[in-house]
């Protein structure tokens, strides 16, 4: 807590000049981002858990205050107008406190109709969720979204720090996952220890967990959770991560229950595989290039373990490659799993598109310091893939039966959230995992 306290006034400031800008370019004179309103279930009476706008986290380490406004008029204070509402349904979000009060003005309502009145109504740029809230009108302009966007592609020292703590807290929990299958149990209890390790129920996590035994690890985002165990565990993919006030981390890692069998040895080589991708993250790196030299990488693996009888460059040429990873190669990671502007071509918006042949990439960016994605190569054996592989020309240099005895494992992801630097990047998981 003591080191956010000394980060926060300079993170607050970066946010500040930001505003201000993105403000110019949008020609508006206030900043006015709402915190949104949970979603109403359809036909009912009940809500959605709610999911706090992270424009308005960005400003502040608030994650549990809906209807709460940010607003910030250049030269001014910034503002939290807080709502605090005479409720006995549910539990009232206690008076802000902590290392970040002083650095706002606050003012405290009891309703969302009271806070709009501490809204400014003109010339405002109105970041929130839609549709309009009641008394304020929403206007979400793209040109002030485009900037902010941009430049929230740059981690501040304060949010790089908390995207440390959601790793340490995220490995923890895939530690006590490793043991719950080590132990024999099934994708539910896996579920629940990871859920007790970090300390957390399902809605606080940021996203779906994915705990899949066997060949649940071929289903891309497996989120079943079969409650009784296998009659076999062979093998297990989780891919689950952690919060710190809003901010992310997604680690993937996959286990062999026999440590001394070929799927432990193919594990071996995507992992060695991955890390080398990992330390590609360096200023200048264009991320889709960084994606086809994976694939590249990837298909010697296939070859190594007998898996294709074909050249790296023929397998990524014809598309091979993509039977056995078919998504990209990671995305960028902060306020939001994936999150904004990866393809985005300059802080005046434009998009960047993926290579021919590569749908499923979620960045195409050159990476730059204060830059955070993630590398989650993978190998899998999916039985809609494989089939369309069968029947192509290119199925004479596979070796099938090596594929069946896979298939029963599933696949394999390896995930870790790493920072670029101007010089060797900062790998955020493997850290936590070296040190938790």
């Amino acid at each position: 807590m003591t080191q956010l306290a000394s980060l926060y006034p300079a993170h607050l400031a970066t946010v500040r000049e930001r505003a201000e800008a993105a403000l110019g370019v949008g020609g508006f004179d206030h900043l006015v981002i709402g915190a949104g309103a949970p979603l109403r279930k359809f036909l009912d009476d009940q809500d959605f858990p709610f999911v706090a706008n992270p424009h308005f986290v960005h400003w502040l380490p608030l994650t549990d205050t809906p209807g709460s406004w940010v607003v910030y008029s250049p030269g001014s204070k910034p503002k939290l107008v807080f709502v605090q509402p005479r409720d006995y349904w549910h539990v009232v979000p206690a008076a802000p406190t902590g290392y970040w009060v002083e650095h706002f003005d606050i003012v405290t309502v009891r309703s969302a109709a009271e806070a709009a009145q501490h809204l400014p109504q003109t010339r405002a740029a109105v970041i929130a969720p839609t549709p309009a809230i009641e008394g304020v009108q929403v206007n979400n302009p793209q040109a002030v979204l485009d900037y902010l966007h941009w430049h929230r592609s740059y981690k501040t020292p304060y949010e790089l720090e908390l995207m440390r703590e959601a790793s340490r807290i995220g490995t923890r929990a895939h530690r006590a996952a490793e043991q719950a299958f080590r132990d024999g149990g099934s994708e539910l209890d896996i579920h629940q220890a990871y859920l007790k390790a970090a300390g957390a129920i399902d809605a606080e996590l940021p996203y779906a967990n994915i705990v899949g035994l066997n060949e649940h690890g071929a289903v891309l985002h497996y989120t079943n959770f079969d409650r009784s165990p296998p009659a076999q565990s062979r093998s297990f993919l989780i891919d689950a991560g952690a919060s710190a006030a809003g901010y992310a981390s997604d680690i993937t890692r996959t286990y062999a229950a026999d440590r001394s069998s070929a799927f432990q040895a193919l594990i071996d080589s995507v992992d060695t595989a991955q890390q080398g991708f990992a330390a590609k993250v360096r200023a200048g790196q264009s991320y889709p290039e960084l994606h086809i030299h994976a694939h590249h990488v990837l298909a010697d693996v296939l070859r190594e373990h007998g898996i294709v009888r074909m050249s790296a460059e023929s397998a990524v040429a014809s598309g091979v490659t993509s039977t056995f990873f078919p998504h990209g190669l990671g995305h960028p990671i902060g306020l939001q799993v994936h999150d904004v502007a990866g393809f985005q071509q300059n802080e005046r918006g434009g998009t960047i598109a993926r290579p021919a042949g590569h749908p499923y990439l979620r960045m195409t960016r050159v990476l730059e310091p204060g830059m955070v994605v993630t590398i989650e190569p993978g190998l899998y054996f999916i039985d809609m893939l494989l089939e369309e592989l069968r029947a192509r020309p290119e199925a004479a240099h596979v070796d099938w039966a090596q594929v069946d005895a896979f298939r029963p494992y599933g696949g394999i992801r390896i995930e870790d959230d790493v920072v670029c630097t101007q010089d060797t990047p900062e790998n955020l998981t493997r850290d936590a995992f070296a040190n938790v």
